[in-house]
């Protein structure tokens, strides 16, 4: 038995050791904020960097005053880069760079890596802010301004001649909309959109870009023909197929692992200048995706196909009126949506009004929607321009911001289903899990990957194998202060729902703009690419540098606190 001197001298170790534990844990130069589900705010805490680099990361002026820049680093106004769509995680940065060249780029990730494994900095490329966890911010490290880094295709940076060799050049920090202005004056267009278009081009390459163009195109990445990054070495490389290829499909939807996308060479096509729109609506899922999957399989189909869930909602049609034409008023108007699972079927045919018959037109639509199976009284049809339907999402966006419901909380879950589980999915999530879409759409598309460039498979994006698939997104928002159903907290453990369940039945999604938290997450997610996404990491960003936001990669720095953490806690 331990005699009472001892027993004083072991608890008045143990109160020194977990007092010396609180101190070193509370000890940061940066603190940052995440909120979850279950609290408003939780302050993270880390112990201090070795003494060299706390001097230096305390003080970021005199680490990167020094560099010869053509732009500059803002050290006080940095708050609006701790935050992102999502709304969700806040983490701020040291110094946010305004880069003004690719060099300025360069020179600041060359330096942070020159400072050695040690070193606590890392850089994260943030362009339109549109991440949904954080993944375009750097907690107390560097973020790059990419909307500084523009360069307008109409400076003389369409190239090509007939054919599919037809180009354009534009930054990384470019936005979409801009990209298709610009080249819809030389009557030409990218192949693959996004839905929303106010998007950098660099940030949706970085993930894979996805929109109802991708059954025949492919996502974004599968139009691209060149890029220039820099890479976590600071190295400037240019990169394509044929080109430091390696490199060029390692970045294409390698989530910013690898390098900076600072200029991208994408596909152009001959741009129409009109759209005929058409919404049909379904009661049965089968036939909803029996007839997707039939019209991404003709050669001579629509130029966009999409889908949505509509759950119990009112007056539905009525609605649609505000910007479709019924093609049987009388039949639509005793349509009743009330209290049903409806499934929207969206097809667009893109037609140019100057050289188009528009007899030929109506014949080719007509002979697609007759081997259809919708519900007949539900037919509406639009005809817009062309770059109105593409940046349709930006009108719904201009309302949302007038009514002070855009920037809230976006708990995004965007999946890919392997084609042979989808009914399996829909029938139990739509059946039995989410049962009102009231909080946000709910999309649903078919993809075909056999229609797309083979070297998709050599990209970093991971999708299920098989030939079909499907692109599922629940974009909800929440109410900030709300407890209900349209709160965070039961969106965000709806989700988990969704994604318990798909875990315990087998059906083998993987999610699109991923999130995960450990390590052991994501090689479940890379699967069987998690060797070579590992080996790519170590050859260009080998310090683990670059955005640090998805939190798959530790710098050195980061694996020794956590050690250091470990070991004080196992002593007490």
């Amino acid at each position: 038995m331990a005699s009472p001197t001892s027993q004083r001298t072991n608890k008045f170790t143990t109160l020194r050791l977990r007092f010396l534990m609180i101190m070193l844990l509370c000890h940061t130069p940066h603190e940052s904020k995440l909120f979850s589900a279950n609290q408003n705010h939780q302050k993270i805490f880390s112990p201090p960097p070795p003494p060299q680099q706390q001097q230096q990361d305390s003080n970021p002026h005199a680490a990167f005053d020094t560099l010869d820049l053509d732009g500059h680093f803002s050290y006080q106004n940095t708050a609006h880069a701790a935050r992102d769509f999502g709304n969700r995680f806040f983490f701020r940065p040291a110094a946010v760079l305004h880069p003004s060249s690719v060099s300025d780029i360069a020179a600041t990730v060359k330096h942070v890596y020159e400072m050695g494994p040690l070193s606590g900095l890392t850089v994260a490329a943030r362009g339109h802010g549109h991440s949904l966890q954080g993944q375009s911010q750097a907690d107390g490290g560097i973020v790059v301004n990419m909307e500084s880094l523009t360069r307008r295709p109409s400076q003389g940076h369409l190239r090509g001649g007939g054919g599919g060799g037809r180009y354009v050049d534009v930054s990384g920090g470019e936005l979409w909309i801009d990209v298709l202005k610009e080249t819809l004056k030389h009557g030409l267009a990218p192949k693959s959109w996004t839905d929303y278009l106010h998007l950098t081009v660099g940030g949706t390459l970085s993930n894979g870009g996805i929109s109802g163009q991708a059954f025949r195109h492919g996502p974004q990445i599968n139009n691209v023909q060149q890029l220039e990054v820099v890479t976590g070495k600071g190295e400037v490389v240019t990169c394509s197929e044929k080109q430091n290829a390696e490199l060029f499909f390692s970045v294409l939807g390698g989530l910013g692992q690898f390098g900076i996308i600072t200029r991208a060479r994408i596909s152009l096509e001959p741009a129409p200048n009109m759209v005929r729109w058409i919404r049909v609506l379904y009661s049965d899922f089968s036939k909803f995706s029996t007839d997707q999957e039939h019209l991404i399989s003709l050669d001579e189909s629509f130029d966009y196909i999409e889908g949505f869930v509509i759950i119990n909602r009112t007056g539905l049609l009525n609605n649609w009126r505000s910007s479709f034409h019924p093609k049987d008023p009388v039949q639509a108007s005793q349509f009743v949506s009330d209290g049903k699972t409806l499934y929207c079927l969206e097809v667009a045919k893109y037609y140019n009004s100057h050289h188009d018959d528009a007899e030929t037109i109506d014949m080719q639509i007509q002979g697609l929607l007759s081997k259809l199976h919708f519900i007949t009284s539900t037919l509406f049809v639009s005809e817009v321009p062309y770059l109105g339907f593409l940046d349709r999402v930006h009108v719904a966006e201009m309302k949302l911001r007038e009514q002070g419901l855009w920037e809230v909380p976006h708990p995004w879950l965007c999946l890919f289903i392997p084609g042979s589980k989808m009914d399996q999915f829909a029938s139990q999530v739509f059946g039995s899990i989410v049962t009102d879409s009231s909080n946000g759409p709910i999309l649903i598309y078919a993809l075909n990957q056999s229609r797309w460039n083979n070297n998709i498979k050599r990209t970093s994006l991971v999708i299920p194998r098989e030939d079909v698939i499907y692109h599922v997104s629940f974009l909800a928002s929440a109410v900030p202060s709300s407890t209900g159903k349209d709160g965070l907290d039961y969106i965000l453990a709806r989700n988990q729902q969704i994604l318990d369940y798909s875990s315990g039945a087998g059906i083998g999604l993987k999610q699109y703009l991923p999130h995960y938290t450990t390590q052991e997450d994501w090689k479940g997610h890379f699967g069987p690419k998690w060797e070579v996404f590992q080996k790519r990491k170590s050859t260009y960003d080998p310090l683990a540098i670059l955005a640090p936001g998805h939190r798959i990669f530790k710098r050195q720095y980061e694996i020794r606190k956590q050690s250091i953490t470990e070991g004080l806690l196992k002593k007490t």
